[in-house]
């Protein structure tokens, strides 16, 4: 099998196959064994078709599964033979078979070399999760405005009202649930703190077909949550642009920092064989408990 490789840029690669006349033939051998055991024609009993009728009545189906059939392995050994590392599935073009032989384009990007100059004992400044009776105070006036059907009086009254039996046990209660707010915001804040000193000291080139693919998938869910919010198609297209606009530098930071994440896992040797956690997430952990803690003051 010949393959010829041509550099388009930094990451993507060109891959012109030419898959032999034998191999063709042994593979649209094998499909028509498979046809022939399930073909139903009229004075012939499945598996003892002839061939040459076989071809006749069949011999297109022949062709599509042939070529299904030899061009992931095609591929496969393209790859390998030439020391490549696909980030993402490549696109197939140009597929021709032609007197016995088959050819194909396929374009794919590589995986980029990510060089990380810092990611252990990252600076963080973690803020204070302390709730101030103040914050309290103004969360009891948030509820308090909700009630604009009656002169309310902040008192026991009012917390029974909100299902508590005292005003004291509705403030304690009121402190967990903000203390547990800033927890999850300060937490938040640290991960963020990081992911921009991550961002900062590493260099790579991100592959535009994962940029191009996650786009895509955020933008189908975009339009969704709008048309279910009663936007007709005229109005989704107006927005399709602006969206897709908005979008792409964000997913191509996302996909930044995946890469990255990725690499640390890599340098790391972190792994999971939990369905519930994700690579990402126990690099991170691993990042928070790496990184130099500092008390907001």
């Amino acid at each position: 099998m010949k393959v010829e490789v041509k550099k388009l840029d930094t990451l993507k690669r060109e891959l012109k196959f030419e898959v032999p006349r034998e191999k063709v033939t042994a593979a649209m051998d094998e499909v028509y064994n498979e046809i022939g055991k399930h073909a139903k024609i009229k004075g012939f009993r499945p598996g003892k078709v002839p061939r040459h009728i076989l071809a006749t009545s069949h011999g297109q189906l022949a062709k599509d599964e042939t070529i299904k059939k030899i061009i992931p392995q095609a591929y496969h050994d393209g790859v390998n033979q030439h020391q490549l590392n696909p980030i993402d599935m490549p696109e197939i073009t140009e597929v021709n078979l032609k007197d016995g032989v088959l050819t194909f384009t396929a374009t794919l990007d590589i995986r980029p070399e990510v060089e990380i100059k810092k990611y252990k004992g990252i600076d963080v400044e973690r803020k204070k999760s302390e709730v101030t009776e103040e914050e309290i105070q103004k969360t009891l006036e948030f509820f308090k405005k909700g009630r604009t059907d009656q002169e309310v009086t902040i008192d026991d009254s009012f917390a029974k009202g909100m299902g508590f039996p005292s005003l004291e046990e509705f403030k304690t209660a009121l402190k967990r649930q903000l203390e547990f707010d800033k927890d999850r915001n300060n937490r938040m804040d640290i991960e963020n703190q990081i992911v921009e000193e991550l961002v900062k000291n590493a260099k790579l080139v991100v592959p535009q077909s994962l940029v191009k693919r996650q786009l895509h998938h955020r933008l189908n869910e975009a339009l969704k949550r709008l048309k279910s919010q009663g936007l007709n198609d005229e109005e989704l297209k107006k927005k399709e642009e602006e969206i897709r606009t908005q979008l792409g530098p964000i997913v191509e930071r996302e996909v930044r920092i995946y890469l990255i994440l990725e690499e640390i896992a890599k340098l790391e040797n972190i792994t999971t064989t939990d369905q519930n956690e994700s690579v990402p997430g126990k690099v991170m952990e691993f990042l928070l408990k790496e990184a130099k803690w500092i008390e907001a003051k």
